[in-house]
């Protein structure tokens, strides 16, 4: 088994990624492949990162890919803004994406921490 599995954040982050594309599935044709597409790379970004970031030998290697990763939340919280703005996403959806979002970002900061 990979580090990367055993990591709580990393499980939630996949799940994460699995609705977003899900989101992204729904969408009308023509934004699921400008918007959407981009959204579903910030959203595997985040999962990806944090494995990557796992398999790194130093914690300062390591960080540097969390880091990333945070900053991929942040980037389906801003496209998902607009999404919502533009009604392509519910209000209630875009709240679920959000706690998940904070949730995952508070996560990879502690795992920057230890």
């Amino acid at each position: 088994m990979f580090k990367f599995e055993t990591l709580e954040v990393w499980k939630k982050s996949q799940r994460f990624c699995s609705d977003i594309i899900d989101d992204v599935k729904k969408l009308p044709n023509d934004y699921r492949y400008t918007i959407g597409n981009n959204l579903i790379r910030a959203a595997i970004s985040v999962p990806n990162n944090i494995a990557e970031g796992s398999g790194r030998k130093s914690k300062k290697e390591a960080n540097n890919f969390y880091n990333i990763a945070k900053g991929s939340v942040y980037e389906v919280i801003n496209v998902s803004m607009l999404l919502v703005d533009k009604s392509l996403i519910t209000q209630p959806r875009f709240d679920i994406i959000y706690q998940q979002s904070e949730e995952i970002a508070r996560m990879l900061t502690g795992l920057m921490a230890n």
